[in-house]
This record gives structure tokens, sequence and C-alpha cells, in this order.
């Protein structure tokens, strides 16, 4: 059988001799190159649906790969898919970076100029080591083969919009419905998602800051058992501890935490920082929270719009969520989806803080009443954002959830673009189809 071999390098040049070279190897199938670590990514998750017989064997990771750096990738590919080779190319073959490679997961590297008789052997000893970790696999009933958990982030347009508690309620329907949860607080200077659950622990995101290798050992160290069952992971109690968290460590925290729990819900908050950047452009669903106000449906769209600059996330693939809705405003969902520019989950969070005001103080999020309106209208929204689907669901593959990365035709949301700019359309005139409710809200 002929080893299928998937490369990624962001170079067109680069691209083009590696396809050259890769044509002439025997008894291969390479595909077109990815062109972005984001493509590489993706173009996995879909070829793995339930099992990994969709996968490549070989995986070639070039050194001019972006935006996540090539190290990063290689380390993201062996957690996510593990029954793939990575084979790093690089100019740089000192014993420093092969071991870092190593460390990182790959299988081997190759150096450039590319070299055929290297090339081929590494191709063929990795797609041999790839076939035998399948047939290995296979044999053993329960071993996880699937693109990993599903990572969703959740970020303000401004403060005060309500992400920790829809991260919270999120989470907490998730793991109802049987699925191992992480809750992680990326807010690192503001955030205090322990304060609604009455947690007092004292490990937090920042003791990850200095590890090479995050391994689940590690995790196990500094994430806490809440009472619910979500795995949590907090924010630093001092707030200045937020610089400590680098990009890196993030990329690292979301791909261990993406092997290890099947939802992994991420508490951005407003305030936009490498490290929950880097998790907002890693992630499968990216959140985004507003209530129905100009100032914050403003702030959205240039939070959108500052996401596409820096090339974290595009429009399309955010959602946005309209949170405190109520009937009688005169900012509607349709009016947020057109001026914002992004799709629009069809359940909007009612404006009922008398709900949450007992269940706040108390600082007890897990206790709010199944019969609120709030509640359940954020228990839908982790519905239609497809985290709480049963054990067996996940167990049978992710081939049923909406693909929203990338996914331009997704269930259930609209896609409506009117207007080149869209802010001076907020005003009077909006049809009133949202949920009913108090004009206060969390």
């Amino acid at each position: 059988m002929a080893t299928r071999i998937l490369p990624a390098v962001g170079d067109a040049d680069a691209a083009r001799s590696v396809t050259a070279l890769l044509s002439q190897l025997p008894d291969t199938d390479p595909a077109q190159p990815a062109v972005s670590s984001t493509q590489l990514l993706d173009t996995l998750a879909q070829l793995a649906h339930d099992s990994m017989t969709g996968l490549p064997e070989v995986v070639l990771v070039h050194e001019r790969i972006g935006p996540v750096p090539a190290l990063e990738l290689v380390r993201e590919v062996a957690l996510r898919f593990p029954a793939v080779g990575v084979i790093l190319i690089t100019a740089d073959t000192s014993p420093a970076l092969i071991s870092a490679a190593m460390d990182a997961g790959a299988r081997g590297l190759v150096g450039l100029p590319l070299s055929y008789d290297e090339l081929l052997a590494r191709v063929r000893a990795t797609g041999n080591w790839a076939v035998g970790v399948r047939r290995h696999l296979t044999a053993e009933a329960g071993v996880p083969s699937g693109p990993g958990g599903t990572v969703v982030t959740v970020s303000g347009a401004k403060g005060g919009v309500g992400t920790s508690v829809i991260s919270i309620q999120m989470a907490l329907a998730a793991r109802a419905a049987g699925r191992s949860v992480a809750l992680v607080d990326m807010d690192l200077q503001n955030g205090d998602l322990a304060s609604y659950l009455d947690v007092q622990f004292r490990r937090s995101v920042a003791d990850l800051a200095d590890i090479h290798d995050i391994t689940p050992r590690v995790l196990q160290d500094v994430v806490f058992n809440h009472e619910t069952g979500l795995g949590l992971l907090l924010a630093p109690g001092d707030g200045e501890r937020a610089e400590e968290v680098s990009e890196r460590t993030a990329r690292q925290l979301v791909s261990a935490l993406r092997g290890r729990y099947e939802v992994v819900v991420i508490d951005c908050g407003s305030q936009m920082t490498g490290a929950n950047t880097a998790a907002i452009e890693v992630a499968d669903i990216a959140v985004l929270v507003l209530t129905p106000d100009v100032v914050t449906v403003r702030a959205a769209k240039r939070m959108v719009r500052m996401w596409e600059r820096l090339q974290v996330r595009k429009a399309e693939e955010t959602i946005a969520v309209v949170n405190r809705a109520v009937r009688n405003t005169e900012i509607q969902p349709p009016l947020v989806e057109r001026v914002v520019g992004t799709r629009l989950a069809r359940t909007a969070v009612p404006a009922h803080f008398k709900d949450l005001q007992p269940v706040v103080d108390a600082g007890r999020m897990q206790d709010l009443d199944s019969r609120s309106v709030v509640r359940q209208a954020m228990w839908a929204l982790a519905g239609e954002l497809g985290l709480v689907r049963s054990a067996a669901q996940h167990a049978a593959g992710r081939r049923g959830r909406p693909k929203y990365r990338g996914d331009r035709g997704a269930v259930g949301f609209r896609r409506r673009r009117g207007g080149a700019d869209g802010e001076e359309g907020i005003g009077p005139g909006s049809p009133p189809d949202a949920p009913a409710g108090d004009r206060t809200g969390p």
C-alpha cells in the first residue's frame, strides 16, 4: 500500500521543491501541500472523521510554516493525531533542534536542501511506524484515535458582557451530558471563575509558564477537580503574573487539554493578550459575546476586524452570541449580525438578572435553577454548538458536529453581510425578535 503524505509548506517556492521531490518517491501518495498551520489542522480533522483510516501516514512540516511555528505545529499534530508520523524539514540540523523536535513528537528530521535518499529513507521509516501504531490501536478497544476534544473559546466584545457566566453554564451543560470537561480561565488579569464556583486553589495557569512540556502529570497538578465534575484551570490570583503566560505556553496548554478532555471551554475575557489570542486561533469554535447596545456592538465589530488583521480568526469562523437580549430594544439580532459581520447564534440569552443574582452573590453558579430562562438559554446555546452530545455520540466520531471553523455553510447560522460598514445602521427600525426579559442582566 502506498504511503500517504501530507506536506505543510508556507513558502510557494519551497512548496514546489517539496512537491517535485515527493512525486519521485516510489510507493507514495503525496497530497497537495497545506499552505498554513490552520489549513493543515483543519484538513487532518476533516480526514479523521470517526476513525484514523482517512489520515495520511506521514505529515511533513516545513520550517517555513505559519502562523503557528513549526515546532509548535509538530506538537499539535502529534497530540491530536497520535497515529500520524510527523517529519520536520529544516535547514537547522543541530543536536539542539533535533532534540527539541523529538520532544515535540516528531518521528524524524530532514535537512535542507532536500536529499532524495534522505527523504525516502525517513518517509519509509515513518510510514512503517504509523502503520504499526494503527494496527496496535485498532487491536485495543477504547483507545481514542480521533482528532481530540472540542475547544471552545468565549470572548467578550468589551468588559462586563457576561463571558464568565456563559462559559460556566456551557461547561456545566456539557458535563451534565456525560462528557469530560475542562473549564479554563484565560482572562489572566481579571478572571475570577473561582469566585463564581466557590473555589479556593493556589495553582493557576501561571504555574505552567516555565514548563517546557505540559504532560498529563503536570496538568493533574494544576487542574482543580470541582464538585460538579469540571476540571478547573484558574487565572492567577495576582494579575501581574499574567505577563508570565506566553503564547507558546497557551498553545501547549490547549493541546494538552484537548488530548485529555472531550470538551474544553476557555473564558478569554475581553482583553486580548498573546496567550488568549493563541487559544482563540487554535480553537474549534470561537464565541464572541456582546450585549444589544450601540457601544458593545461597535466594540464587537472592532474586535472581529482586529482578529482578521492579526490573522487570528476570520469573521466567518466566529460565532456572535447576544447576551441580555430584550424584545423592546432597538438593537435586535439581525442588525447585530449585519453590523458585526459574523454568524449569529440562533440562541440569544435573555436579560433576567434576578435569576442570577442569588447564585452569583453566593458563589454557587452551579446551583442556578434549571427552570431559569437564563440557564435554559445558555444550555441551549451549548447544544447549538454541539457540546452536549452523549459520550456514545462522541465515541462514534465528529462527523455530525457542525464544522464552525472554515465551514461557511454550518447548519443553523444565517450569513448576512449587508453594507460596507454597517455602524450607521444601528438605530430604530430593527425587527423585535429577541426573547423578552428585564433590561438588566449578568
